[in-house]
């Protein structure tokens, strides 16, 4: 079995993709993560599923322990995440089934914490590419060769919620060019970066959001319906994804943190240097 572990972080639905699954309580200096992670094997390789929001869906957006979850993951030994998650379509031709494999982000949100840095310790990442290239790549061809319709590239505008956007938000970020609307993708992309794990999402389109004319209103109901469509195609592309991720990884993910510690290491508080051992132990003595 290869050594560097695949993290998945999605809904429910992806618990029984797993063989031999066993159940691991993780605890982080940053509290706990959204829920128990669940490891086993998928095409020869060792995979932690997250629930993102919990069993069950308990956790709003804005009070996901982002820190927490991506951290768990690094703990466990994770070098890749893939995630999955709905969002709404800010284009005609990404049509509500359809996959986007974003390559940008932009960001619409105001009470979260995306970094694991502060309490003494100042680092600045490169963030210009916010997902890992190779990965992408692979998750696209991947959703291809499952059968999806795929849209390889494209802007995600992150925004607050939990409620949906207002009439004119939504011709707003359709206005900038973007490609789907969510909830929770950015801080995740953020925080693997800063913890030095490739990340690639799966966008998963349910609805057009309210900037569609020819549509009713986004409901509830109808996010729920596609996106239990969407479910099965998810987890056919992460079991054709995952047997093809290689064991070395070439891509900037690997070292993002080489050089973006600004602190000096003797000036770090031994409190915070413990805290973010798992992000810094390598470049910080």
């Amino acid at each position: 079995m290869s050594s560097g572990k695949v993290g998945v972080i999605g809904g429910s639905g992806f618990y029984e993709l797993l063989e031999n699954p066993r159940e691991e309580r993780v605890s982080t200096p940053f509290g706990d993560p959204s829920d128990v992670v669940t490891i086993g094997e998928l095409g020869g390789r060792e995979v932690c599923f997250l629930p993102r929001h919990g069993k069950g869906h308990r956790t709003m957006p804005s009070d996901l322990p982002f820190q927490a979850n991506i951290l768990a993951l690094k703990q466990l030994g994770v070098e890749w995440i893939i995630s999955a998650s709905a969002v709404g379509s800010m284009k005609e031709e990404i049509e509500p089934g359809h996959i986007v494999i974003p390559d940008q982000f932009y960001d619409r949100t105001m009470h979260r914490r995306s970094t694991f840095f502060g309490d003494g310790c100042v680092a600045h990442i490169p963030f210009a590419d916010p997902v890992c290239p190779d990965l992408s790549k692979l998750l696209a061809q991947a959703g291809r060769d499952a059968g999806a319709v795929i849209h390889e590239g494209g802007t995600y505008v992150c925004m607050e919620g939990p409620q949906f956007s207002t009439r004119a938000e939504s011709l707003v970020y359709r206005s900038w060019g973007v490609d789907v609307i969510g909830m929770t993708n950015l801080q995740e992309a953020k925080l693997a970066r800063e913890a030095e794990i490739c990340y690639a999402t799966m966008a998963l389109a349910t609805d057009y959001d309210c900037w569609h004319e020819g549509e009713e209103d986004v409901t509830i109901a109808q996010v729920i319906e596609t996106m239990n469509n969407n479910v099965a195609m998810a987890k056919k592309i992460v079991e054709t994804a995952v047997p093809r991720i290689g064991d070395e990884r070439a891509c900037v993910c690997a070292s993002a943190m080489e050089y973006g510690i600004l602190t000096a290491p003797e000036a770090i508080p031994p409190e915070t240097r413990e805290k973010l051992k798992d992000i810094i132990g390598k470049y910080v003595k």
